[in-house]
């Protein structure tokens, strides 16, 4: 795409031909947290943008911590449980929604880590830098226990260096390929000899440590693992390569932007790392609530079933829903290989819209055992008062598709509900339940609509 940076990164201001309006707010809501319920869309239209982002920025008080307990054993079904729990209850989502990018992008799994504890320490170092110093934060993850089991720091020694942090250091977690060389890799490898884990903690172990000279990026020097995090913070590729991949995660993955497009955010990147000042002027752009990149991300799974729950209001075992996502193809802390998750069209496939519509199912119906009645959408429309005539299509729509549906499709819904009432119920069912089913199924219908899988 051709676009003018200058534009692109200015701060977007409502206009006549870029209103503020639910489109935007629910916009907004899907790429900074996991989607909105019906009153913080309603909130976002009164307080208007600037206002709003303000609030996702800040947050609001977390969700409560897992027990200790879960530390004491290594259970992995038992951490991505706890993960979702932090997603479904807690009261900063864009701090979430980053540490899943953060996930992502030091991607580290528990398949190999073997160790719960260790997985959620690091959580906690991902979430907490997740609007911090990106600088601090690749210091930190260099010495966390579990990045150091993950990519067998803890067995590279002096003579017998491993070279898979420094590769991958280099590679995926600040330059990208084809900004270092071989002999960097070799180089820098010999500055990560000697880490050990001591006392839950990534420690230097001088005996084992290389501390003869290396050349790295063509400087010479008795380099340990701090200066080469610190060698590959000063790469000119290194604040591109960032910000490229917050753009994708962002703004849109339906294109590549050009390094024109990246250069006032990434020079401003370079001069800081603030990366809370970085997510904020995305977030406030013109490029961003501009329609070029308007659904132009596929959501997750994770971002698909949290959203869901969230707006329906609803509180269901986040371990059922960790069962239901790994058939979606996304485990909480097992992310397939050191790259992460591809993303993108990846997720969609048919078997995974099968799946996913099956979850939406089980999540409306009520019918389903793992959830019951805890996400009912004829409850939701009922506590709105939108349950007369055509008011429950308006309300499903707006609250998941903010109006976005193709050509004909909401006189189709209409037509289904209006049907879907007329139907004769078995003689043992409530009036209750004779009068939830059509609102339900509605939902369930407007859940499987295409627009739905979009970002």
């Amino acid at each position: 795409m051709n676009i003018d940076p200058r534009w692109a990164w200015a701060a977007y201001a409502p206009s006549a031909a870029a209103p503020w309006n639910l489109q935007r707010v629910g916009h907004l809501y899907r790429r900074a947290a996991f989607g909105a319920n019906w009153a913080e869309l309603q909130a976002g239209l009164s307080s208007g943008p600037e206002k709003t982002v303000d609030a996702l920025l800040a947050g609001g008080p977390d969700a409560e911590p897992f027990p200790p307990a879960i530390t004491k054993a290594n259970n992995g079904f038992q951490l991505s449980s706890w993960w979702l729990k932090r997603l479904l209850e807690s009261k900063h989502p864009l701090r979430e929604k980053l540490t899943l990018f953060w996930h992502n992008h030091f991607a580290t799994s528990n398949a190999k880590v073997n160790n719960t504890g260790a997985m959620i320490g690091m959580y906690d170092l991902l979430y907490r830098q997740s609007l911090g110093n990106f600088g601090d934060m690749a210091q930190e993850i260099t010495l966390d226990p579990a990045m150091l089991v993950w990519l067998d720091t803890v067995t590279s020694t002096r003579g017998q260096p491993n070279e898979n942090y420094a590769r991958e250091l280099m590679e995926l977690f600040t330059l990208g390929i084809g900004h270092y060389t071989e002999a960097d890799i070799r180089e820098a490898a010999r500055a990560f000899t000697g880490y050990e884990i001591k006392d839950g903690r990534g420690r230097l172990n001088p005996a084992k440590h290389d501390a003869t000279p290396k050349t790295v990026f063509g400087q010479s020097g008795n380099w340990s693992a701090d200066d080469i995090v610190k060698a590959c913070l000063k790469q000119p590729a290194c604040p591109y390569f960032i910000v490229g991949k917050l753009y994708r995660y962002l703004v849109s993955e339906a294109d590549t932007p050009s390094r024109e497009l990246l250069a006032p955010l990434a020079e401003a990147f370079a001069g800081d790392f603030d990366i809370g000042k970085l997510v904020a002027r995305i977030l406030r752009s013109n490029l961003f609530f501009s329609d070029t990149v308007y659904r132009a991300r596929v959501k997750s799974p994770v971002e698909f079933a949290v959203g869901i729950v969230h707006a329906l209001e609803g509180r269901v075992p986040a371990s059922a829903l960790a069962l239901a996502l790994e058939s979606l193809g996304q485990r909480l802390g097992y992310p397939p290989n050191v790259k992460g998750w591809d993303g993108g069209q990846v997720w969609l496939n048919a078997q995974t819209l099968l799946y996913r519509q099956n979850l939406a199912l089980a999540l409306t119906s009520t019918d389903d055992d793992r959830f019951k009645s805890r996400t009912d959408p004829a409850q939701l429309a009922r506590s709105l008062g939108k349950v007369e005539g055509d008011q429950p299509v308006e309300l499903f729509v707006d609250l998941f598709l903010q109006g976005d549906l193709r050509t004909g499709t909401k006189s189709q819904l209409i037509q289904f509900l209006q049907e879907a009432r007329r139907q004769k119920r078995p003689a043992f069912w409530s009036d209750e339940r004779v009068e939830a089913q059509p609102l339900r199924g509605l939902c369930h219908l407007v859940l499987a609509q295409p627009e739905f899988q979009l970002a």
